[in-house]
């Protein structure tokens, strides 16, 4: 994505009144990856650790029910956090068709209320961790949809999963 293509796109934020289960999780962002026009989808909401990592519990192991593996487009997932928020940067000249569909899709999976923002809630510009993680002069050397994503002293393997 050269700086003309990142102009052309906008971020769509989904937010449910309530956090999802990892099924329901599952069948909304297969949909979304069958949408023409999305180019990225980001999903947030708090870390469920592997491990209790301060406190009386340091150490011992979390049986949350929703740190489970799903599978999205043939790919397996492992959810690391509670889904509150699913982000999807689409293409400006598919925006319209894109947010039709998208209704549909959330009327039919969403098993609560939700509300829908549209914005920039994404960084599009190059970041002194994107330096500290990548280098200098590496802006044409990786996906520019990688700026801003990751924070420099994790693993890439740890917080991005590349969904083709």
């Amino acid at each position: 994505m050269d700086e003309s293509e990142q102009i052309n796109v906008i971020d769509v934020k989904i937010t449910p009144y309530r956090f999802l289960k990892p099924k329901t999780t599952e069948k909304i962002l297969n949909e979304i990856y069958k949408l023409k026009g999305q180019q990225r989808v980001l999903i947030h909401g708090p870390s469920i650790p592997k491990k209790v990592f301060y406190g009386p519990g340091k150490g011992h192991v979390v049986n949350h029910t929703d740190r489970k593996e799903i599978n999205v487009k043939g790919c397996d997932v492992e959810l690391r956090v509670m889904v509150g928020e699913i982000i999807v940067t689409v293409d400006m000249s598919e925006l319209k068709e894109f947010m039709n569909n998208l209704k549909d899709i959330l009327e039919t999976h969403m098993p609560c209320d939700y509300y829908i923002l549209i914005g920039v809630f994404t960084r599009t510009k190059t970041t002194i961790s994107d330096y500290l993680k990548y280098g200098n002069n590496f802006e044409n050397s990786i996906d520019r949809r990688y700026i801003g994503l990751v924070d420099s002293h994790s693993k890439t393997s740890e917080t991005v999963k590349v969904i083709k």
